[in-house]
């Protein structure tokens, strides 16, 4: 991933991760491996758990330690309230920021 790029993950991860525990609880490592699934292959999985320790604090999400077949109980987020709102704020800044960005693309085709 180029500079660019990473620079505007940044800015939106925190929503795509929120976006997928809207469909339904995960746990780190499949949250990764959907995120790598769109295309987001350069992700490091260090990036997706540190954020989901930062929306966990900021209560955006309930957490249940699940036993594993491999190792340790893992950490299944599911996305609360307070998460969807959170989500629900993050799809409307998007729209904002998409349709005017669309706008100066195609104006600048002119």
């Amino acid at each position: 991933m180029g500079n660019q790029m990473t620079e505007m993950l940044k800015g939106t991860l925190e929503g795509m991760v929120l976006a997928i525990l809207a469909d339904r609880p995960a746990y780190g490592y499949e949250i990764t491996s959907r995120l790598r699934d769109q295309g987001f292959t350069d992700l490091v999985e260090g990036t997706v758990y540190a954020l989901l320790v930062r929306i966990e604090q900021r209560g955006f999400v309930d957490v249940e330690k699940v036993p594993s077949e491999k190792g340790p109980p893992r950490k299944v987020f599911t996305l609360n309230a307070a998460g969807r709102a959170q989500l629900e704020e993050f799809w409307r800044t998007w729209s904002f920021l998409s349709e005017r960005i669309e706008q100066l693309h195609t104006e600048g085709d002119d």
